[in-house]
């Protein structure tokens, strides 16, 4: 078998003039050799001007097909040319091109992968000029992969490793022994090594683990264009089994075998002529290889492909747009290719007797298919129903090719008649109803296009980006993982995960409700306005056409025009205040608005942006979902009794404390000197924890200093007691965030006689919360020094700013409001995250005389939204005088 005899697909530069080239002038660089003394100047300077060449052409929007397969080209004759350099045709060697490379594609920063094949004889006398040869690429700056082989090795290597396999079946000759080469081919055949069968069941396991470790989507914010969903990889593994199974390198072949359509085969070379002209444009770049669409890249590509800022979208938006477009739908002609592989290959030998389902779809050899190509026109209903099919049935292998072809092609016929037709809608919401499944068949659905035309407004934000750090996935996948998460409380292996989550959606009777919302709740993104409001006036026209009832109908508009009630709430708002759970209470009504608001809470953020999920969130939300489920349970005024508060969280201390060496005469007087705003900020547990430290301080041992976990709370809780410093909280702040914490709470008092209650939550600076004992001494002993110093203090921090950020403008936006309750000021500080950020803020405090009470930290992506509750020296709320200048001082030391 000789594979070379195939030509690579649209390898069209074999058929070009090489004489007539641009890239390469072979007379002149033949005359230059023959006549120089130092050769590797001219092959370098052959190499540049080339690939200057290239770059300009592509600049000026020549063919991408062209470019890449002429970069080859280039890299061919430089190649032959130096081999020449150290061994004559007439030996038992050859060079061979592999890889892409193989294929005769090449971008600018791409490696050429090369076999140098020998004679077992010859290898063994040629290692002196295979190093030299090897170390002259290398100094006329070609960035090479290699390997060193005889037949025997080949074979060898092939057996054991499936990559070694699929590389050899890519080779492509360039000089010296063809006849070598052709006996390396023919040994590396089907006929000998790695039947179809086995290699195709390897590739596969191969591409199922690679789009694991890419999350399974292409649908990021900096997806690899290369080896993910979609990407040029799954257009490569068409290509490889195509080559094993039909000894063909024409993907054309397959349009004749059935498994394409000419429209599919087209499309299958302009989605790989599109993703070769981003991989193009990021090596030019990056200056080197870099298949992963960077925020660093990604404004300057939609730029220099002609994308517009529009009123609705940001050029950026629009270009991500199209690639995420691009890549689903490869995505779907790749695992359509490779189900009609697996059939013909793996099941071919099972029996094809078709397996009635009922009058409208059968199984054959496991996989569903229509009983007839006419099936969706006459019953457009069945677009839906074989996705619930699938969910009744789990031992169904998938849809079969020429199924899913046909769903894609007939989705047009789901229009305005078909989605009224009360089949249609009682199939989708059965879909929704099922124990199982769900998840799996909506991305089904929305891998297929069926999602968007069930759903139009669904088309809008599928494979929309969001241009921020805060959203990591595109519009429709994040809806997706939202229902993905509402589904995984319910099931029981993962009832440890968020066991509160799991135990309030056991009892509630219709968690179909749920699903819907998590649908809707941002499909109105991209459309202007308010999507919150919009999305609440397309899933109440929902409901109603589903013929759900009026209390259903409005708990799930309501769920979608509050999605984000309860995280602002929890995230910005002082919820140890009685005050600020009423009034969430109120905007919930009553238990179960609650237990649903705080599950789509949870499962939204999550889905959102997984990295920023932590203890800390989880707890926060956990707070405030209890203490609003005793506000529902109580009267008004009973709740927000500050005395009544305080006589019970006391009378708990009382019992915390009962077991300890403490009694109560002693914890009455360490008290005395408290305020009533402690015991309103601090639980009872807090509580006991200080007075436990206090009465065991040693005498004028100040700043008094205690850190622990605080597993209620989800991070470590550092607490200071000892005479207040005007520089406290930035001084604080300067050392934590010098020893790489994140703050995310501050709780600021102090006692009747000037003494601090300070409390300030932490994470590390990957989220995670701290419990080795050595790194919370650490953070203790850095506090204490710096605490305890009369010096200044030095509040820059100087910490590389991530490289995410600098892709990103946040203006900074400073404003107040009265919280008349508490006779205090409530600041809110948006800018750009940054480090030393709250040392900053902390300096302002303390020019303008500011004493900060609370504090509380969100951080969204690259932007912090910062709330201080805050009151002048002399503990009033700040007039607008005040407020005027504390902000100009804000703003001269974030701008520093």
């Amino acid at each position: 078998m000789k594979n070379q005899s195939c030509p690579p697909v649209n390898y069209i530069f074999q058929m070009r003039d090489l004489s007539k080239s641009i890239v390469f002038d072979a007379p002149h660089f033949d005359a230059a050799i023959a006549s120089a003394q130092n050769p590797a100047k001219i092959f370098r300077e052959a190499l540049s001007k080339g690939k200057q060449s290239l770059q300009r052409r592509f600049e000026e929007n020549d063919d991408i097909d062209l470019l890449v397969h002429e970069s080859a080209l280039l890299i061919d004759e430089l190649l032959k040319r130096a081999w020449r350099q150290f061994f004559s045709k007439s030996t038992q060697s050859a060079l061979i091109a592999v890889g892409g490379y193989g294929r005769g594609e090449l971008h600018p920063g791409s490696d050429v992968d090369l076999l140098l094949l020998f004679s077992k004889e010859v290898l063994e006398s040629s290692e002196g000029n295979i190093e030299s040869f090897l170390t002259m690429l290398w100094d006329i700056g070609m960035e090479v992969g290699q390997s060193v082989r005889t037949v025997e090795d080949c074979v060898r290597e092939s057996k054991k490793d499936v990559t070694v396999i699929t590389n050899l079946i890519e080779s492509r000759f360039l000089t010296g022994s063809e006849e070598l080469f052709e006996e390396m081919q023919e040994k590396v055949s089907t006929d000998h090594l790695w039947p179809s069968d086995e290699f195709f069941e390897a590739k596969w396991n191969e591409q199922q683990n690679r789009h694991l470790r890419y999350g399974d989507t292409a649908n990021k914010l900096e997806p690899n264009i290369k080896e993910g969903p979609g990407g040029l990889r799954d257009i490569q593994m068409i290509g490889w089994v195509a080559i094993r199974h039909f000894n063909t390198r024409d993907l054309h072949e397959l349009v004749k075998h059935d498994f394409l359509s000419e429209d599919e085969f087209h499309f299958l070379l302009e989605g790989q002529r599109f993703l070769w002209k981003i991989r193009f444009a990021l090596h030019i770049h990056a200056r080197r290889r870099e298949d992963r669409l960077l925020f660093d890249y990604q404004k300057t590509l939609a730029h220099d492909f002609g994308y517009k800022d529009n009123k609705q979208n940001l050029a950026v938006e629009q270009f991500m747009q199209q690639y995420y477009r691009t890549v689903m739908e490869l995505d779907r002609l790749n695992e359509m290719l490779l189900q009609n592989f697996q059939e013909e290959i793996l099941y071919s030998a099972d029996p094809v007797t078709p397996k009635a389902i009922n009058r409208r779809f059968q199984l054959t050899r496991g996989f569903i298919e229509v009983v007839h190509p006419n099936i969706f026109r006459y019953f457009p209903y069945a677009l839906l129903e074989i996705f619930l099919l699938l969910q009744l049935d789990p031992k169904i292998k998938g849809v079969r090719a020429s199924t899913i072809r046909l769903i894609r092609s007939n989705r047009g016929l789901m229009d305005d008649k078909a989605r009224n037709d009360l089949r249609t809608r009682s199939v989708f919401l059965e879909i929704l109803k099922q124990p199982t499944g769900i998840t799996h068949e909506l991305r089904r659905m929305n891998r297929y296009g069926i999602l968007a035309a069930y759903l139009p407004a669904f088309e809008n934000i599928t494979g929309r980006m969001q241009y921020d750090l805060f959203h990591i996935y595109t519009v429709d996948e994040h809806i997706l993982f939202v229902v993905r998460n509402l589904r995984r409380f319910t099931v029981p292996e993962f009832r440890n995960e968020f066991r509160l989550c799991s135990e309030i959606i056991s009892n509630i009777a219709k968690p179909e409700l749920l699903y819907i919302a998590g649908l809707y709740h941002d499909i109105a993104k991209g459309r202007g306005g308010d999507h919150s409001k919009l999305g609440e006036t397309d899933t109440r026209q929902f409901c109603i056409d589903h013929g759900l009832g009026q209390y259903d109908t409005n708990l799930v508009a309501w769920l979608v025009r509050n999605h984000l009630l309860m995280s602002m709430t929890a995230q910005q708002k002082d919820i140890s205040d009685p005050e600020v759970i009423r009034e969430f209470a109120n905007k919930v009504g009553d238990s179960t608005h609650l237990d649903y608001i705080y599950l789509l809470t949870v499962a939204d953020i999550r889905a959102t942006n997984p990295a920023l999920w932590n203890s800390w969130k989880d707890s926060l939300l956990k707070e405030l979902y209890h203490a609003t489920n005793k506000a529902l349970r109580m009267s008004s005024d009973e709740y927000t009794s500050h005395q009544t508060i305080i006589a019970s969280k006391k009378a708990d201390v009382y019992g915390l404390l009962n077991a300890s060496a403490l009694n109560r005469e002693q914890i009455d007087h360490i008290w005395s000197d408290f305020g009533p705003d402690y015991f309103i900020q601090y639980s009872a547990e807090e509580i006991a924890w200080h007075i436990t430290s206090i009465s065991t301080m040693k005498e004028n041992s100040f700043p008094m200093i205690c850190v622990r976990y605080d597993n209620n709370r989800g991070s470590t809780a550092i607490f200071i007691y000892g005479p207040l410093k005007a520089h406290q909280f930035a001084a604080t702040t300067a050392t934590l965030e010098k020893s790489y914490l994140n703050v995310v709470d501050a709780r600021i008092l102090s006692t009747r006689s000037n003494y601090t209650l300070d409390t300030y939550l932490v994470l590390e600076n990957d989220g995670k919360s701290i419990k080795d004992p050595s790194r919370l001494n650490e953070i203790k002993e850095a506090l204490k020094h710096t605490l305890s110093t009369e010096n200044a203090v030095d509040y820059n921090v100087n910490r590389m700013i991530p490289r995410l950020h600098k892709h990103f403008e946040v203006n900074t936006r400073i404003s107040y409001t009265l919280d008349k309750n508490n006779s205090r000021t409530i600041l809110e500080v948006t800018t750009a995250d940054r480090p030393g950020l709250l040392s900053r803020i902390g300096e302002a405090f303390k020019r303008c005389e500011i004493d900060l009470q609370n504090a509380k930290i969100a951080t969204i992506g690259m932007r912090i939204e910062d709330f201080f509750y805050i009151t002048d020296k002399n503990n009033r709320p700040l007039d607008e005088q005040q407020f005027n200048a504390l902000r100009d001082t804000l703003l001269e030391l974030l701008d520093t």
